[in-house]
């Protein structure tokens, strides 16, 4: 599952941040009664790239990667990361991937036979749509391929596409500054991160695979 602007670059920069889980919902109301059920659980996510008020956290690695996350649990919903996550129902083993976190993903995959790359913000109607998306997906396959990654040309196309035009376009306080940047920042962490169904939802987890 492919989102890197932002839901699955965001969820990277929390778990580096040292967050010990993170749970996938599809609404706005899912998040807030999962957050209700512990202390201490945090709300991210963001409706049409915009933080909804009564969430913790905008959809943001900015944010993310400014936060004292050490121990907390974070409750994620996004307009297209998450729900492309909840949909793939008959996926065998799924992964949440993104720039940051391309080679590991892809050296997660290594031993898969076949693999399925779900560009998360594809819609149907909208030209261009999804193609920051497709652009990581191809990074990715280049990866676990072995060729050769072209990360600095991959970095630049998907900071110049439509959505990450649109993205600045909103700005602060949705869209952190530094946003684009960090999204863009080809393999910064060394970790998979692999979806879990755990007690009826779907959990994020890092995964580290040798090579």
């Amino acid at each position: 599952m492919v989102d890197v602007l932002r839901a699955f670059s965001t969820a990277a920069y929390a778990i580096a941040r040292g967050v010990r889980a993170i749970w996938l919902v599809a609404t706005v109301d899912e998040a807030l009664e999962r957050a209700s059920r512990e202390p201490g659980v945090f709300t991210v996510g963001e409706e049409n790239g915009r933080r909804p008020v009564v969430f913790d956290f905008p959809n943001s690695p900015t944010a993310m990667n400014h936060a004292d996350l050490i121990g907390k649990v974070l409750v994620q919903r996004t307009s297209s990361g998450t729900q492309g996550a909840l949909a793939a129902v008959s996926a065998e083993r799924l992964f949440a991937t993104s720039l940051v976190c391309a080679s590991a993903t892809a050296r997660a995959l290594a031993t898969e036979s076949a693999v399925t790359y779900v560009i998360s913000g594809r819609r149907r109607d909208e030209l261009g749509s999804g193609e920051d998306d497709y652009l990581t997906a191809k990074l990715v396959e280049r990866a676990r391929r072995g060729e050769p990654l072209r990360a600095r040309s991959t970095a630049k196309l998907v900071a110049s596409t439509q959505w990450a035009r649109a993205l600045r376009d909103i700005g602060p306080p949705d869209v952190g500054v530094d946003d684009i940047e960090l999204a863009t920042d080809v393999d910064r962490f060394d970790f998979a991160m692999e979806i879990e169904r755990v007690d009826g939802g779907l959990r994020l987890r890092a995964t580290r695979a040798a090579g």
